[in-house]
């Protein structure tokens, strides 16, 4: 008898644990309904669709589950299986203890995930554990200035009690099996199946797929919207599969050469990437290295050159631009006048993912982490872009608005080129001002960046290459208190294309504003002085960010887009048509620049010259977002011959980018 009372005792905990289970899988659920509440467009999808995405995300959080219930079933069976009895009452107290822990990483993982989510759009990727490498005090005040973190803990606590009172109630040794109306008998093999069934049950739901692949390592997309597709996956396994990738970046595990199928077959990458058969099979690093043509104008009037990566400054938000929504202020007038490449896209998502590639003349290279923080932080890359303007006889310089230690940038730009490295202590000195007083949280305000790199500008003997990166236009969204915005009055049709919190989206348009204003107002001044007949200035961003609040009509294809703008004197201003409208991205920045503004330079670049008419050109950002002529697509959903050849070329373009980066390996 006493055997089938051990059993039916263990059977209770097991059925407890049954109803702990559905009602976690129910908050699970209820939190996707909310979280699709807040930033879905409710006209736009079908109810198939919702279905499918529903669904999967069900699977994707039972599949969780199966995994943080499957040690308290073990425990379960060992104590059954080693006859436990005299210590069964401790079975109770170490399940729940671990139930308790198990919940607060649930929660926390949720509440960190959505965080992310309500930012970029979407769930956790590699570039959450940047919180790690990235200003963290930064990043610690911009949360306390965006979010009610007050009102966020408080939720925290409500929800971490909720589910421990849940443990505590659940889990209680109520003998439901030994009742009056429910007794059970069953024979030593009998409990040895139904362990068994339910180890394997377990096993089943958290594999969450009868194919080839576990549902966690390679989850579909249930429909073809990129959002109903987000809202389907589960913070949890976003957050550790982008852990894993990680540890594997910093361990120096990463392949991406296997990764995009090229392992053993370089010179075929190598000939599809510079779309010729006949390559110097010797030396693949030479396919890549080019010239620019002689110019005697050049030559004898060397014109200074600055780039600017301003923060996030997308493309799609200037749609909206009207004179009661004056987004683009003193920048309008310039993108009018001048070259704008519009159907260009950003490398990354990141800052730090985007600048890199820009300064190193590669690709956006997919999961994995910055070269200043990594393995290659003391590499000096051969091919880097300032060095190819050192060598034309130029002054080259690195300005940040910030402190030089972010991503350890004070460190790894003069290894890149660059003959000063600057930051905002060095801009507040030079303009003889107090840098607390004309500084926001993550660097001085972008009028007094343009300032000292206009006083540059005067003030050298020699020409200047300047590489800037400027820090508003980020969260906490600061402005200076003296700028009076220009009016940003939101119109309907804008409004049905924002999502989450409207307040917080009115605090970024102000700061988008400021920032690219500042930039309009920085093209006037060189403009109207006599830096305007030798003075090329390039405006491009790191990234779209604004993305993560807005809804668009046709995602791939505006979701990533930034500007590549391009003021050049006269005496530099081609004589041929310019096709603005051709794909594009970060990579292909300074192969146009060389051309426009060097004579018989040779430089590497994995990217090409957008005036160069008989090359393929596409656009690529790291997340698998490709431009095509014919629009933007996701990588391994390419419908036309455009996207099926940008696709190809793609894989390639990264296994070569990987060849040029590992040949410099130390």
């Amino acid at each position: 008898m006493q055997k089938y009372q051990y059993f039916n005792y263990l059977l209770n905990l097991l059925y407890s644990m049954a109803k702990l289970f559905m009602v976690v899988l129910f908050l699970m659920s209820v939190a996707r309904v909310l979280l699709f509440s807040a930033y879905a467009n409710f006209s736009s999808y079908e109810q198939s669709e919702l279905l499918d995405a529903f669904w999967l995300g069900f699977r994707l959080d039972a599949s969780v589950l199966a995994y943080l219930f499957a040690l308290p079933i073990l425990i379960a069976f060992i104590f059954w299986i080693l006859n436990l009895q005299s210590i069964k009452t401790a079975i109770y107290a170490l399940v729940k203890f671990y139930f308790i822990v198990a919940f607060t990483a649930l929660v926390v993982f949720y509440f960190s995930d959505y965080a992310y989510f309500s930012f970029f759009g979407e769930h956790s990727t590699l570039m959450i554990f940047g919180v790690f490498d990235d200003d963290t005090s930064a990043l610690i005040k911009t949360a306390f200035a965006n979010y009610n973190v007050a009102l966020v803990v408080f939720i925290l606590i409500l929800l971490l009690g909720l589910f421990y009172f849940m443990v505590f109630t659940l889990l209680k040794p109520v003998e439901f099996f030994q009742s009056g109306s429910f007794k059970t008998r069953i024979g030593v093999f009998g409990q040895f199946l139904l362990f068994l069934s339910l180890i394997i049950t377990t096993a089943l739901v958290g594999r969450g797929s009868f194919g080839l692949f576990p549902l966690s390592h390679h989850t579909p997309d249930p429909t073809p919207d990129n959002f109903l597709n987000n809202i389907s996956k589960n913070p949890v396994f976003a957050i550790t599969n982008s852990y894993t990738i990680y540890k594997k970046n910093k361990n120096g595990h990463y392949d991406l050469i296997k990764m995009v199928g090229y392992k053993g077959k370089m010179k075929e990458a190598f000939r599809i990437h510079i779309q010729k058969e006949d390559i110097d099979e010797g030396n693949l690093l030479a396919n890549i290295k080019y010239k620019t043509p002689k110019n005697e104008i050049i030559q004898n009037k060397m014109p200074n050159v600055v780039v600017v990566m301003v923060e996030s400054f997308g493309m799609p938000l200037l749609d909206y631009e009207s004179e009661s929504f004056d987004i683009m202020g003193r920048m309008k007038k310039h993108f009018d006048e001048d070259i704008l490449f519009r159907r260009f896209i950003s490398a990354s998502n990141g800052t730090i993912s985007s600048l890199e590639p820009v300064i190193l003349n590669i690709t956006g290279r997919p999961k994995s982490t910055p070269f200043s923080q990594g393995q290659y932080s003391n590499t000096s890359f051969y091919q880097a872009s300032a060095k190819v303007y050192r060598d034309a006889g130029y002054e080259t310089s690195f300005v940040y608005g910030g402190d030089l230690s972010w991503r350890n940038i004070g460190n790894f730009m003069p290894k890149q080129g660059f003959d000063h490295v600057e930051g905002n202590k060095v801009i507040a000195k030079a303009l003889h001002k107090d840098k607390e007083k004309i500084s926001h949280d993550w660097g001085v305000f972008d009028q007094y960046l343009y300032s000292y790199i206009e006083q540059k500008l005067k003030n050298a003997k020699k020409p200047q290459f300047v590489y800037v990166l400027t820090t508003n236009n980020h969260p906490p969204y600061k402005i200076p208190s003296d700028y009076k915005s220009k009016p940003l009055v939101i119109s309907k049709k804008l409004k049905e294309h924002i999502k989450g919190d409207m307040e917080l989206a009115k605090k970024r348009f102000r700061d988008y504003g400021y920032a690219v204003d500042m930039g309009g107002k920085f093209l006037d001044d060189i403009k109207s002085s006599n830096l305007a007949d030798n003075t090329v200035v390039v405006f491009t961003a790191d990234n779209n960010t604004v993305e993560g609040i807005m809804r668009y009509d046709n995602y791939y294809t505006q979701t990533k887009t930034i500007p590549f703008y391009i003021y050049l004197p006269k005496y530099l201003k081609p004589t041929c048509d310019i096709d603005t409208d051709i794909p594009s991205s970060h990579k292909d920045i300074f192969p146009t620049l060389y051309n426009l503004t060097l004579s018989d330079a040779t430089y590497t670049a994995i990217g090409t010259n957008l005036l160069d008419k008989t090359k393929l050109h596409c656009g690529f950002n790291n997340e698998g977002i490709l431009m095509a002529k014919d629009g933007g697509f996701k990588v391994g959903k390419a419908k036309t011959l455009a996207q099926k050849e940008c696709e190809k070329y793609y894989k390639a373009t990264l296994a070569v980018t990987e060849y040029l980066i590992k040949s410099q390996k130390r």
